[in-house]
C-alpha cells in the first residue's frame, strides 16, 4: 500500500525533469497526480509513463505566471479528482548570467513572474480547497541559491529566496490550520535545462560537479523522493523547512 492512497497530488513543472520525477514517485506512492506544465507534449510523456506503471494521472497545460491559469489548474485539479491534498510548486525556468547592473529587465520580470509570483499564486488558489479537504501539504522548489548567492544570477537568487520567505510565511499562517507548508532546495540537478548548459561546455560541467562535496551533481528521483516524503505523514512534524537537497552545496 502507498503512502498516498486515495490522495491528489499537483505538481507543475511536470513535463521533465525533478517536476516529472516528482509526479511519478507520487503516483509511485497511491496519489492520483495532476501534471501540470506549458510543455503540452512533455506533459503528455510524464502521464503515459504514470499510467504505463498503473498509476492514474491527468495533464492540464498552465503557465504559472498567468494568474487565470494558475485558478484553472486548480479548480481542474478539484474537477478531476474531486480534491487537493498535495502540491509540488516547481515550475521554473534558467537564465541570467550577467552582473545585476547589466541585467536584462526582461529576464528579472520573467524570473520573477514565474518561480515566485508563480508559487505565490499556486499557494493562493491551493491553499483554499485543501482547508475545505482538512488540511494538506505543500512543497516549493526552491534552490541551493535561495540559501546563498551565486553570481550572475540577481534574478534566480531573488526568486529562490522569496519562496523560502513565502514558504515560511504561509507555514506560520496554515501550519495551525492542517496545511504544512516546506521547501526543498536542490543543488545542481541532471535535468534537460542542465544537460542544456553543459553538453558544450566541458568545463562548466567540471565546475558545477566541484561545486557539490559529494563529489557529483544530483539525480531529479533524489529530489523529488525528498518531496514526497514532505506530504506524507513521515514528516508530519515538519513545518516551515527549507531543506537542503544538494549534496553539501551549501556547506562550503
Amino acid at each position: 500500500m502507498g503512502t498516498l492512497n486515495g490522495k491528489v497530488a499537483l505538481v507543475t513543472g511536470a513535463a521533465a525533469g525533478i517536476g516529472r520525477s516528482s509526479a511519478r514517485l507520487f503516483a509511485r506512492e497511491g496519489a492520483q497526480v495532476v501534471v501540470a506544465d506549458i510543455d503540452a507534449d512533455g506533459g503528455a510523456e510524464t502521464v503515459r509513463l504514470i499510467s504505463d506503471a498503473g498509476g492514474e494521472a491527468s495533464f492540464v497545460r498552465a503557465d504559472v505566471s498567468s494568474r487565470d491559469d494558475v485558478a484553472d489548474m486548480v479548480r481542474a485539479a478539484v474537477d478531476k479528482y474531486g480534491a487537493l491534498d498535495c502540491a509540488h510548486n516547481n515550475a521554473g525556468i534558467a537564465g541570467g548570467g550577467y552582473p545585476l547592473a547589466e541585467f536584462h529587465d526582461e529576464d528579472w520580470d520573467r524570473a520573477i513572474g514565474i518561480m515566485l509570483t508563480g508559487v505565490y499564486q499556486c499557494m493562493k488558489h491551493e491553499i483554499p480547497v485543501m482547508l475545505e479537504r482538512g488540511g494538506g501539504a505543500i512543497v516549493n522548489t526552491a534552490s541551493g541559491a535561495g540559501l546563498i548567492g551565486f553570481p550572475g544570477q540577481a534574478a534566480y537568487v531573488a526568486s529562490k529566496h522569496g519562496v523560502i520567505g513565502l514558504t515560511k510565511v504561509a507555514a506560520l499562517d496554515y501550519g495551525a490550520r492542517g496545511i504544512r507548508v516546506n521547501a526543498v532546495c536542490p543543488g545542481t540537478v541532471r535535468t534537460p535545462m542542465v544537460d542544456t548548459a553543459v553538453s558544450n561546455d566541458p568545463a562548466l560541467a567540471a565546475h558545477l560537479v566541484s561545486l557539490h562535496p559529494i563529489g557529483r551533481i544530483g539525480k531529479p528521483d533524489e529530489v523529488a523522493e525528498a518531496v514526497v516524503w514532505l506530504c506524507t505523514d513521515a514528516s508530519s512534524f515538519v513545518l516551515g523547512a527549507a531543506l537542503p537537497v544538494d549534496g553539501g552545496y551549501v556547506l562550503p
